[in-house]
């Protein structure tokens, strides 16, 4: 797995990339020290996950993965910081971040990009028990309008869960392929990007 990290403490990415590559599993291709360096240091290296502080001088790691967004929106972006904030925390999630994670579980951040690369999205786990809190609906929502089946709002709900593919396909005895089809389809159906998106939806617009 190739990945950018960024973070304006150059000692902090010069540990991340040391600690992460002597699992064998990750090769850190550039390390840059600004949010101006992501967009560049993507472009040039187009690694598998970018590994982005949020807080730093100058562009900060949210605007930053906003401007990478909008050119690649398929990138993968791990937000580390140490800073729990409710407000970057709702942000990193409805600019479609793959998971925010705080700095201070440094064993968990391999395990927390190997998922990211499974297609999940990777919160800590003080920042999960928050998202219900955080993520407010405004009435009760009508599936029924939007097209809904049962079926798909269970899955809807699984993938807010955190749930991959492989772990909804056998909770739900489907086929790898037929789930992927039902979150395209209510991708579509919402108008929404990826399932980041849709685990954001889900709890801003149908959870209490």
């Amino acid at each position: 797995m190739n990945i950018v990290v960024i973070d304006d403490d150059k000692l902090v990415a010069l540990s991340l990339k040391t600690i992460l590559e002597s699992t064998g599993k990750v090769t850190v291709a550039a390390t840059g020290s600004s949010g101006a360096d992501a967009l560049p240091l993507y472009r040039g290296n187009r690694p598998d996950v970018l590994l982005m502080d949020i807080r730093m001088e100058g562009m900060n790691g949210l605007e930053a993965g906003e401007a990478l967004l909008r050119e690649f929106p398929d990138a993968r972006i791990l937000y580390l910081t140490t800073f729990s904030d409710d407000e970057y925390i709702v942000r990193a999630l409805n600019i479609g971040a793959k998971g925010y994670i705080l700095k201070q579980d440094f064993e968990g951040i391999a395990p927390a990009l190997e998922a990211v690369m499974r297609g999940q999205s990777v919160f800590g786990d003080k920042i999960m028990g928050r998202l219900p809190d955080l993520m407010k609906r405004k009435g009760e929502f009508d599936f029924a309008a939007h097209g809904i089946s049962d079926k798909e709002r269970e899955i809807m709900e699984l993938v807010a869960a955190g749930m991959s593919n492989k772990e909804i396909s056998g909770k739900l005895f489907l086929g790898e392929g037929t789930v992927r089809n039902y979150i395209s389809n209510l991708l579509d159906k919402l108008d929404l990007r990826d399932r980041t998106q849709l685990a954001v939806y889900y709890y801003t617009e149908v959870k209490q």
